[in-house]
Formats: C-alpha cells, sequence, structure tokens
C-alpha cells in the first residue's frame, strides 16, 4: 500500500465512523457509526468461555481513542516475499477493489469474505476493516433492525454471522433485531424427518441436505446463542444438524457426499440411499469449518460432542488419505484426483487446511495431522500472487455449484479473486499464521 492508498483508507475509516446514521433495508450506499478501539479481548474466544462475552460497553469510540492500531503505511506488501502479511494485503486489495457499495448483495459469499476481514481486524485492530463491514452490514439493515430478507434458504442466513459480530461490536440493539429474524425463522424453517434443515424451504430444494449447509446456517447460531444468552438451544441445534447431515453424508472413506435427498427424487440423488454422486472438495470443506466452529463453542459436557469428535476425526483421515502430494492442495472431486481433468481447488484447500490446523490446535484429532495442513498451507500460498498493481491475486477458485455429476464439477470455471476463495484463506491464514509450527493436544486429545 503507498502513502496515496493509505491515506485514501484512512480517510474512508474517519468518515464511516463519525456518527451513527440509521441505514434504510434497500439503501445502495453504507450507514455510518463512531470508531471502533481494540476490544482488550477477542470476540471469538477459547470454548471453555463463550465466544461472544457481552461487552459493559459498547466497542465503538470516538476516532482519536483508535490509537495503537497499525500505522497503514507500515502495511505495504513489498515485492511478495515470504514477509507478505497475505491477509492485510488481501483485505487492502479488496477494499480497493470495491467499496461497501459495489462489493456485492446480501450474499453468502461476500458474507464469508467480511467475515475473513473481520479475524483480520481482530489481529491488527485496524479501524478501516471494520468499518467497511459495518458500512455493507448498515446497508441492509435499518434504524430500527428491519432486514428486507426473507432466510428461505440456509444460503441466506450466512452474512447474519455479521450481524451477530456488530452487535458485540458496538452494542447497538438493531443488529440483535436483525439477527434474530434469522433466529426466529428456524422456528418453522421445514426439516427431514430426522431433523434436519432443507437445504431451501421452497419445492427445488426440498427435503435436500447439502454439506455447503452446515456452514450458512451453524456458525452463526452458536455464536447468536452465545451473544444472547440463547446457547440452550442454538448449542443442541447446531450440535443435532451436523450429527444428521454428518450420519447421511460422510462415506466410509471419511469423505463426505456433496448432498442428500430423502425422497430421492431429485435428478442426482441414487434412487437406493439418495446421495449425490461425488465428494465434492468446498462441500467437505463447508463441513468441516462448521464442525470446528461448533466444536469450539459448545461446552465440553454437550451430548453430542463425541459423535461430532467421531465424524471429525474420521473426515480428518479421509482428508489426509487424498491431499495431492505434489502440491499439497486437494482437488475438486476430492477422491478422483487420479484422473487428468480433475483439478486442485483453492478455496476447499484453505478450508481442509484451517479444520486440520485448529482441530490439532484444539485436541480434536491427532498432531501429526499438524504436517497434513502445513503441506495444504504451503500449496495454497503457491496461489496467490501480486500482480502489477500491487494488488493480491488467489487463483483456480471454484465458481458457485450446485450439487452435480463428476463432468460438472471439473467443467466448472476456474475464477481469481472469487469471494469463496478469498473468505476461506483469509481464515485458513489467520490460524495458520499463529499455528503452523505448533499443535498442541487440548483437553478433547486423542492420545
Amino acid at each position: 500500500m503507498n502513502g496515496k492508498r493509505a491515506l485514501t483508507v484512512l480517510v474512508m475509516a474517519c468518515a464511516a465512523l463519525a456518527l451513527d446514521v440509521p441505514a434504510s433495508s434497500t439503501a445502495s450506499g453504507p450507514a455510518s457509526g463512531p470508531a471502533s478501539a481494540p476490544a482488550s479481548t477477542p470476540a471469538f474466544a477459547p470454548a471453555s468461555t463463550p465466544a461472544f462475552a457481552p461487552a459493559s460497553t459498547p466497542a465503538f469510540a470516538p476516532a482519536s481513542s483508535a490509537a495503537g492500531g497499525p500505522n497503514l503505511d507500515s502495511l505495504t506488501v513489498g515485492t511478495g516475499t515470504s514477509t507478505t502479511d497475505w491477509s492485510v494485503a488481501m483485505t487492502d486489495s479488496t477494499m480497493a477493489r470495491y467499496t461497501p457499495s459495489t462489493i456485492g448483495g446480501w450474499s453468502y459469499q461476500v458474507g464469508l469474505y467480511l467475515y475473513g476481514q473481520y479475524l483480520v481486524y481482530q489481529r491488527t485492530h485496524n479501524p478501516a476493516d471494520l468499518a467497511y463491514i459495518k458500512s455493507w452490514v448498515d446497508r441492509f439493515v435499518d434504524s430500527n433492525g428491519n432486514i428486507g430478507q426473507s432466510f428461505n434458504n440456509l444460503d441466506s442466513m450466512l452474512a447474519g454471522r455479521l450481524l451477530v459480530i456488530m452487535h458485540h461490536e458496538t452494542g447497538l440493539a438493531r443488529y440483535k433485531t436483525a439477527a434474530t429474524k434469522i433466529r426466529n425463522r428456524l422456528n418453522s424453517y421445514s426439516r427431514t424427518s430426522d431433523g434436519g434443515f432443507w437445504h431451501a424451504d421452497s419445492a427445488s430444494r426440498a427435503h435436500q441436505l447439502w454439506g455447503d449447509g452446515t456452514f450458512m446456517v451453524n456458525p452463526f447460531l452458536v455464536e447468536y446463542g452465545q451473544e444472547f444468552n440463547d446457547a440452550t438451544y442454538a448449542n443442541d441445534e447446531t450440535t443435532k444438524q451436523l450429527v444428521v447431515y454428518g450420519s447421511h453424508l460422510q462415506q466410509t472413506s471419511g469423505l463426505l457426499r456433496h448432498a442428500y435427498d430423502e425422497s430421492k427424487s431429485a435428478s442426482w440423488a441414487d434412487p437406493a440411499r439418495g446421495l449425490a454422486p461425488e465428494v465434492w472438495c468446498r462441500a467437505v470443506g463447508w463441513y468441516g469449518m462448521a464442525s470446528i466452529d461448533v466444536l469450539d463453542t459448545v461446552p465440553a459436557n454437550q451430548p453430542r460432542r463425541a459423535q461430532l469428535l467421531t465424524i471429525l476425526r474420521n473426515l480428518a483421515a479421509g482428508i489426509e488419505r487424498y491431499q495431492d502430494p505434489a502440491t499439497g492442495r486437494w482437488f475438486q472431486v476430492v477422491d478422483k484426483g487420479s484422473r487428468p481433468d480433475d483439478w486442485t481447488e483453492t478455496s476447499c484447500s484453505s478450508m481442509f487446511t484451517f479444520t486440520l490446523s485448529r482441530a490439532v490446535e484444539k485436541g480434536y484429532i491427532d498432531p501429526h495431522y499438524a504436517t497434513v495442513a502445513q503441506r495444504g498451507y504451503q500449496g495454497v500460498l503457491a496461489k496467490v500472487s501480486l500482480g502489477s498493481d500491487g494488488r493480491t491475486n488467489l487463483a483456480d477458485i471454484s465458481i458457485g455449484t450446485n450439487v452435480g455429476n463428476y463432468a460438472y464439477y471439473t467443467g466448472r470455471a476456474r475464477a481469481t479473486n472469487d469471494f469463496h476463495g478469498l473468505g476461506a484463506f483469509l481464515i485458513m491464514n489467520e490460524q495458520l499464521r499463529k499455528t503452523a509450527n505448533s499443535g498442541s493436544p487440548a483437553a478433547d486429545g486423542v492420545m
């Protein structure tokens, strides 16, 4: 980042945080709010304490109190050497490419990316990062907490995680009101006979469970429970969802098929079992990350915790087995990498790397998986670079994908800087920055 870019970001942060102006749910531009001071403790704490501890005072303070954050001029990434802070480089690059008004509408892809940016903010305390997220959220939430979303599919719920974060950071009631709309929608949301949330509450997705959906709703819900004193329901529901999905999707290899149709009527469904034909990598990654987020939050005595740990340990074994020995990454169709048209995909490789690294750190799986994660990390880093404009580029990311057959998955476009990949990369990179060379088992250790 040059001096001009740094000044632009700083001005944007100060302007966005100057005062709290209500935004309508259909506004095309961001609302604004007071600046953020670094919290004395991170919003996401170890599982032994609530993920969101109630703040006695709002985290947002006047802009002048934000001292102690990084000097924006010092964030220059130079020529892409091993000392590059890729998280900072990527968030700076993305905020330079898009304003909060142009980055995209309410969607899980943008929500995923912005959650990753929040993790970077937790480390750097750069007020521009949080101001950007708040400005995006305030496009959709008005001063009364109204949000113009029906939440009739799980995909639409992922960005609700940012509502919980904004409440935690600001203390403003409107974010709780908006988040509670998602929580209450689950009361009437359609389910399979064993209680799994349909991927969408619609005829086209009726009776279907997609691995993707586990990350769309469960991290939001378990964090909502911590923030708003609803943990009894949230802990029970999230563990139930992961066990139900795992019971249908997980194979003897430890990997998970992309989807399951209880009615067995979908064009892709196996008529005997209702399963999708392939193991699509990002669906497996979504499930792995959701499992980590839930295990990190629910208490040690949660009745389904042991079942989740068994599913996760079997999944880790499958992930290790199908890691590409040449690149350290994983294939678009995970278990068919020997075919010449299969290819290593960056977003799922980031997701797998995060899942294994965090699971080792927390003692959920054997410590030897730290080496697998490190190989994955180096493989993903090989896909990120700096362009001639000084901005990051992350390559070989599968675009949004439905359920299909082998040819469908391998034929998906391989995008650069797709938000699926950017968000997964940031989640992975923030984890691996602190644990790439460690991995001590904790309370749930397997030894």
